[in-house]
């Protein structure tokens, strides 16, 4: 066989270089003040589409997680982010770029809302705005299942299901719920590992 006609060995993609402290900051102040209706939207596309820091099952995991810890899911997420990439300072970077730019807007907004907030125009507006929120967090959950429905893992289907049948649909509450589904799924995963490698 001539070298000509052997075949090419294809490179693994290169593994990015982690952001800065500055790049943190900045990527995180961007998504804060593109996400009117939420931040969750545009904090996936920027980490997992635009930058490419994270795989979409990673990104799923992690918020899965952040999602299980109190507070607000994704301030948890920027704190986990963060520091997955640059320690603890990546971490504060995260965080300040996520809070500091709304924080600042909001106080501006709510010394105007005190003053103007009676306007039958500015309750149009912002009725207006909530349904675009909604519609906006009906789309990321969309892309979010789209990794669960691509592997088309049984296990993680029911578990899924499960979860907003006994939230969505019998109004359980949300404690007892995570209670009993937390050990479930995480019990059922270790175990199909075990008897996939063995």
């Amino acid at each position: 066989m001539s070298p000509d006609s052997a075949p090419a060995v294809q490179e693994p993609d290169p593994v990015p270089a982690p952001p800065s402290l500055a790049a943190l900051f900045l990527a995180f102040a961007r998504m804060s003040l593109a996400g009117f209706g939420g931040v969750l939207v545009f904090a996936r596309r920027a980490i997992v589409e635009q930058h490419r820091w994270m795989t979409a099952d990673e990104f799923n995991e992690t918020f899965a997680l952040c999602h299980f810890l109190p507070g607000p899911n994704i301030v948890n997420l920027s704190m986990v982010f963060g520091s997955r990439l640059r320690g603890i300072a990546g971490g504060v970077a995260a965080f300040a770029g996520l809070l500091l730019p709304p924080t600042l807007i909001m106080t501006v907004l709510a010394i105007a809302y005190a003053r103007f907030g009676d306007l039958d125009v500015l309750r149009r507006s912002l009725a207006g705005i909530s349904c675009a929120a909604v519609g906006l967090l009906i789309a990321v959950v969309f892309r979010m299942m789209t990794p669960l429905l691509k592997r088309a893992d049984p296990l993680a289907l029911i578990l899924m299901l499960g979860v907003f049948l006994a939230i969505g649909v019998l109004r359980l509450p949300l404690p007892a719920v995570l209670l009993v589904a937390i050990p479930v799924s995480i019990g059922a995963t270790f175990f199909l590992r075990r008897k996939v490698a063995a």
